[in-house]
């Protein structure tokens, strides 16, 4: 393949990957955004290996075929509860690779027309081992507090902030020394501390924040391919990169927004620092069963269904589809809020209940519906705590103070599926389960669901 057809591809492959972010902004376009996706990697990956400079040899031919295989297989077998810390995983697989294309990149000899390169280059080099060091420990540790491998409460350690500062600007001395020849061995010693900063960054976020960790790793996985792409005089890697370090950012930042955080504050770690004692709960949660919750829900002319992870947890999307049907059959209207942050990962919510075919229409955002709540006979919280905690309204010393949340407590009675009296991920007590309208169904979500349906009428 020339020069000339590989550009060619490169740039329809581009358009292709622009016309997949576009898409997948709306839930009517995003299964064809995948497709848009998915035709243009395919794209992008036959240029390259066809194109001048990459010989098609049998190493390169089986380790195609082994990636695609655990790909397969990946896909075919991670659960939608899984999905968060699937995207985790593979935002490390690509700070690895920009880590080893770097190191790489260093111990291949260079011949530079001018000193200019030679910095330039030295700078690539320095910057993507940096992004991508941080990237895959950052999203190593994300992976293990998603997974719940490691504990969801932020790591706060003293002057965390002066340590985070010393080993930046560590990282630019070494990089100084490195052009300046000292030696391959600063960027070995660099790797290793953007080892360490990218691993206390995340541990130091807490579980609250999880989806904007996941969010922010996007993006630093893009900016980490960015780099390698200049590494290796690739256009399509670069423009592939920008896309995704761009999108993840501004992703990042609309959830922070949703969140009332500053981005700033949620990538140096600092949930849970409120000054002073929180708000004391007073009363109890009052329980109510199968045959209580079908009652008022017969009753009910209109009702909001709130999902969180415990309905992920539970696969209890299909049953709750089920119950939408049978509520609507019955005349009711019924309609889903989704929190920004709904879940830990971006449109986690949104994806379950299309998968569960949910109508779209009925599929709200908080912005859309909140004001809505005052007006409803019955809402139905399903395994979801922050979201819908009054405390970030009524507490100022909440961890959460000044969080939108979603104000299903002026509804006229709400059901709250959980299983149990914990107080969730991130380990913020809720004062809404101890509210007088509010009724604890407690149970797995899929089999509560489960229980309402042949006492509907």
């Amino acid at each position: 393949m020339s020069i000339g057809i590989q550009t060619a591809a490169y740039i329809a492959a581009s358009v292709l990957f622009i016309l997949s972010l576009g898409g997948l902004s709306g839930q009517e376009s995003a299964k064809r955004a995948v497709w848009y996706g998915i035709s243009g990697m395919a794209i992008a990956v036959l240029a390259t290996i066809l194109g001048p400079g990459v010989g098609l040899s049998v190493v390169l031919i089986m380790m195609l075929a082994f990636g695609a295989v655990v790909g397969t297989l990946l896909a075919q077998r991670v659960e939608m509860t899984g999905m968060p810390q699937l995207v985790a995983a593979l935002h490390s697989f690509v700070g690895l690779a920009a880590v080893l294309i770097g190191l790489n990149s260093d111990m291949t000899a260079h011949e530079f027309a001018t000193n200019a390169e030679k910095i330039i280059h030295e700078v690539e080099i320095f910057l993507g081992v940096f992004i991508g060091a941080v990237t895959f420990t950052g999203s190593i540790i994300a992976y293990g507090k998603l997974s719940a491998h490691i504990g969801g409460k932020a790591l706060i350690l003293s002057g965390r902030h002066i340590f985070n500062i010393l080993m930046v600007l560590g990282s630019l001395v070494l990089m100084i020394g490195y052009m300046n020849g000292a030696g391959a061995w600063t960027l070995y010693l660099m790797t290793l501390i953007a080892f360490v900063i990218g691993a206390h960054l995340v541990m130091a976020i807490g579980g609250a924040d999880m989806p904007v960790v996941v969010s922010m790793l996007n993006s630093y996985s893009g900016w980490a391919a960015a780099a390698t792409g200049f590494l290796l005089g690739n256009d399509l890697l670069i423009v592939t990169g920008a896309l995704v370090g761009s999108s993840g950012a501004i992703l990042s930042y609309i959830m922070c927004k949703a969140m009332n955080r500053q981005f700033l504050s949620v990538i140096l770690g600092g949930f849970g620092n409120a000054s002073g004692p929180t708000m004391v709960v007073e009363g109890e949660q009052v329980a109510i069963d199968a045959e209580g919750v079908a009652a008022a829900l017969n009753d009910a002319d209109s009702v909001i269904i709130v999902p969180g992870y415990g309905m992920a947890v539970a696969q209890a999307q299909s049953a709750v589809s089920e119950l939408t049907r049978k509520l609507r059959a019955a005349g009711k209207q019924v309609r889903f809020a989704i929190h920004p942050v709904a879940g830990r990962l971006p449109g986690h919510m949104n994806v379950l209940l299309a998968e569960a075919k949910v109508p779209y229409d009925i599929v709200l955002e908080m912005d859309e519906i909140n004001d809505d709540f005052h007006e409803t006979d019955v809402v139905i919280v399903i395994g979801s705590n922050d979201i819908v905690n009054p405390a970030a309204q009524e507490d100022p010393n909440s961890p959460i103070a000044g969080m939108p949340v979603l104000e299903v407590w002026k509804a006229k009675q709400v059901f709250v599926s959980k299983r149990g009296q914990g107080t969730g991920y991130s380990g913020i007590e809720n004062p809404l389960f101890f509210k007088e309208n509010t009724r604890m169904y407690y149970g797995d979500a899929k089999e509560s669901v489960n229980g309402l349906l042949p006492k509907l009428a």
